[in-house]
């Protein structure tokens, strides 16, 4: 979003508004994620007590005047993102009078090693600065969208990305960062589907702890750390009409039992802050909220880090209608719980006024400060300040060959093999020409996708040709033709289509690089069509025609509408927007040096129509299957399947799996009692390879209605051809646990199925029961 200034009024902002080294292990296998992986979590490093840091604190708040305790509660930006490493003169002059406790959008050592001069030499207290930044998939190496990196089910892998992302960061100086995003997003018309882990509680609870822990390592007073930020709280992924920034309106069940776990596994997880969301939830925006920030969150899961607001989010309850003016505003947020003002300068335009009118309690204040303080304490910013400025570090971290090569195994894990007619991949050693047709096949701009952080979009990104180029067997030639535009306006245009299939004529076999402009997705992009915008999808369909082999490489963030593509191209890559180096990983996958393993995050519809679409929706009393072939009085659409595309949990692979039926240990359980459900998976085909194999469990009658599914554990497993192995998923009654009918959490005896297959559409199937 763009910089606001201070002062705002709710008509002005509704204006501005239109206009180290590596702890994981190597990235070769994904760690078993099991139903019954219930091991204690450590306490993060900041969680412990610690003694010496309450008296510190307790004696640097004595010292404060109330005006330097508000800016302690106040967030504004660097102007970086529109005009490089500079600052507005009046932001200067408020960090030396400290009015300001942090700083976003500035970043390198040197930059940061300015401003933070400004605060520690030229304030009374000097206090530190606080720097935060966006680095939601990579820093200066850029890992494939966090949507893609959810395709990998590698919670390893992911939490490497983060890893790597927090030590490129804290070498330029940044301290925190405004992720991981665990929105739960089931609407892939909401642009911002992109920055999350998809539509499923399990797996985006166990992403969420994978990411917090890469961010802030196991000890936050090492330099390369960075504080993790849990977004959006809450249910901003549930924006009405999927357009963001919209209303939410859900039962508290929902929130419970949907959009909340995530956010308890990050505080498990032991991160160190929470955001609040743009939306409202029962009637009250989430800034606003004692329900959300209070009582779930401080009372109900002890998080003992500080909150901030999204970007000037306590300045809109003004146009939410929920406060009459900004200082009403302010007292609200400060009381339901926000510690840190984003942007809108509320906090420090009015605080000072409401606690004067006895309108806001010191004892608040001081809570939010000490929280804020801690966290620059433990991050060892009073013994050193600038301790994360140190050019010699940025230097030799950046763009380190093992960062680079880690973001293409990423990404090569995170590429999904959506259809795979008669194998035409991977690419024949025959195909000695290849024409890359379509306006992904050569734009570096839009590999990175999205929420790029600082990473270079201009010269370093691998595009598709490039790698296709840097990795062609001798004697294969690659040729290029952009073909077609996927901007809404080009819609019926030809230009160019001549040229393309001119060059798809004289090729062996096409691989059409089709999608999404990069700004298509993320924050503020919201569309009403799936389909591929542009004139792409007519320049795919005379492709097709030319009778030569087509090769589909989706590259978006989000489920696109490509019925017809599955219909009638021969193979369909979901590629994502795959980074910094997603050129070679692309490659990788295209001429079989890397077999993919990736599984779909999210459901891909067949329409627009279709959604909300997902894959652990309820039942109707009139379900499709209990009528006969056509049946009127059922639920269905008159022209199109209930079914998806594609379901979540799908992906292809270049070998085959075949699963034995499902054995249970024991056919009823008690409470407490485990139950034991196996599986033998063969690599049946010709090929060494990866799979997900995944466990499902419905329960058949509840209190209140219950999914037709839900994911209770997968494990990813590499097997080599012709390998047998048996996989194990252990299950206890509180993996059976909801919001039951009084509102309470937990199990109900009774009748359940359970499910191991490669998706959740397909599997082995076995029963049992859970008695009192």
């Amino acid at each position: 979003m763009p910089p606001i200034s201070r002062n705002l009024t709710s008509a002005t902002l509704a204006t501005l508004l239109v206009a180290g080294s590596l702890a994981p292990a190597p990235l070769t296998a994904a760690p078993a994620a099991t139903a019954s992986d219930k091991a204690p979590v450590d306490a993060a490093s900041w969680q412990r007590a610690d003694p010496a840091m309450d008296r510190f604190i307790a004696d640097l708040m004595v010292k404060m005047t109330l005006d330097e305790k508000i800016g302690q509660l106040t967030l504004l930006t660097s102007n970086w993102e529109s005009t490089g490493p500079t600052m507005r003169d009046s932001y200067k002059e408020d960090i030396r009078a400290g009015r300001v406790g942090a700083i976003f959008n500035a970043y390198t050592a040197k930059y940061t090693r300015e401003l933070q001069a400004l605060a520690v030499e030229g304030t009374r207290l000097k206090i530190p600065l606080l720097f935060g930044y966006d680095v939601i998939h990579g820093h200066r190496t850029i890992f494939p969208i966090s949507l893609g990196e959810a395709a990998s089910w590698d919670l390893q892998a992911i939490e490497k990305a983060a890893r790597i992302s927090a030590i490129e960061a804290s070498a330029e100086g940044i301290h925190w960062t405004f992720s991981p995003m665990v929105d739960i997003a089931r609407d892939p018309r909401w642009g911002r589907i992109s920055e999350g882990a998809g539509e499923d509680v399990y797996l985006g609870s166990l992403i969420a702890k994978a990411r917090v822990r890469g961010y802030q390592g196991g000890d936050l007073s090492r330099p390369d750390t960075i504080l993790a930020t849990a977004k959006h709280f809450a249910a901003y992924g549930a924006a009405q009409a999927g357009r963001d920034y919209h209303t939410v309106d859900i039962s508290e069940r929902t929130m419970r039992d949907v959009y909340l776990p995530p956010f308890k596994a990050a505080a498990d997880a032991g991160a160190a802050t929470f955001m609040t969301a743009f939306n409202e939830y029962d009637g009250v925006p989430a800034s606003g909220s004692h329900y959300l920030l209070t009582d779930v969150l401080r009372k109900k899961w002890g998080f003992k880090g500080f909150v901030v607001t999204d970007y000037t989010s306590i300045n809109e309850m003004v146009p939410h209608g929920y406060a009459k003016d900004l200082k009403q505003a302010g007292e609200q947020a400060i009381r339901a719980g926000v510690d840190m003002d984003m942007q809108g300068a509320v906090f420090m335009e009015n605080l000072a006024k409401s606690v004067a009118e006895g309108k806001v309690d010191t004892a608040r204040i001081d809570a939010a400060v000490k929280a804020i303080l801690e966290m620059k304490y433990r991050l060892g910013l009073f013994d050193d300040p600038y301790r994360y400025a140190d050019a010699a570090r940025e230097k030799a971290t950046i763009y380190k060959p093992a960062f680079l090569e880690a973001a293409r195994d990423v990404a090569r894990k995170s590429i999904v093999l959506l259809k795979n007619k008669d194998n035409v991949l991977p690419l024949a050693a025959s195909a000695k020409s290849i024409a890359v047709i379509g306006p992904l096949g050569n734009s570096k701009e839009d590999m990175i996708g999205s929420w790029s952080a600082a990473g270079d979009r201009r010269t370093r990104p691998v595009t598709l040709l490039e790698g296709l180029q840097a990795g062609a067997p001798k004697g294969t030639t690659i040729a290029y033709a952009k073909g077609a535009s996927y901007h809404f306006d080009d819609v019926g245009k030809t230009d160019g289509f001549a040229e393309a299939l001119a060059l798809a004529e004289k090729s062996d076999v096409i691989i059409a690089a089709m999608g999404e402009h990069w700004n298509m997705t993320g924050e503020a992009a919201s569309r009403t069509s799936l389909d591929l915008p542009g004139n792409q999808q007519a320049l795919l369909e005379a492709l097709e025609k030319t009778g030569k082999p087509v090769i589909l490489v989706l590259m978006s963030g989000r489920p696109n509408s490509i019925e017809w593509a599955d219909a009638n191209v021969d193979a369909i890559l979901e590629a994502w927007y795959p980074g910094t180096m997603g050129g070679h990983a692309i490659a990788d996958i295209l001429y079989g040096r890397y077999n993919p393993s990736g599984k779909l995050p999210v459901t891909f519809p067949r329409t627009v129509g279709q959604v909300p679409i997902h894959y652990d929706m309820k039942n109707t009393g009139r379900p499709i299957e209990l009528g006969a072939p056509g049946a009127k009085y059922v639920s269905r659409y008159l022209n199109t399947p209930n079914t998806p595309l594609y379901p979540f949990g799908y992906g292809l692979s270049y070998t085959s799996f075949t699963y034995s039926p499902v054995t249970l240990d024991r056919s009823k359980i008690r409470p407490g009692e485990p139950l034991t459900a196996s599986v033998t998976v063969t690599n049946s085909g010709p090929r060494d390879g990866e799979e997900v194999v995944q466990l499902y469990v419905r329960d058949l009658v509840g209190s209140v209605t219950r999914p037709v599914k839900e994911l209770k554990g997968f494990q990813k497993i590499g097997l080599k051809k012709g390998e047998t192995r048996t996989v194990r998923f252990t299950l206890t009654d509180a993996d059976l646990a909801f919001t039951r009918q009084d509102m309470s959490w937990g199990s109900e005896p009774g009748a359940f199925k359970l499910w191991i297959g490669p998706s959740s559409a397909e599997g082995s199937e076995a029963s049992f029961e859970l008695t009192e």
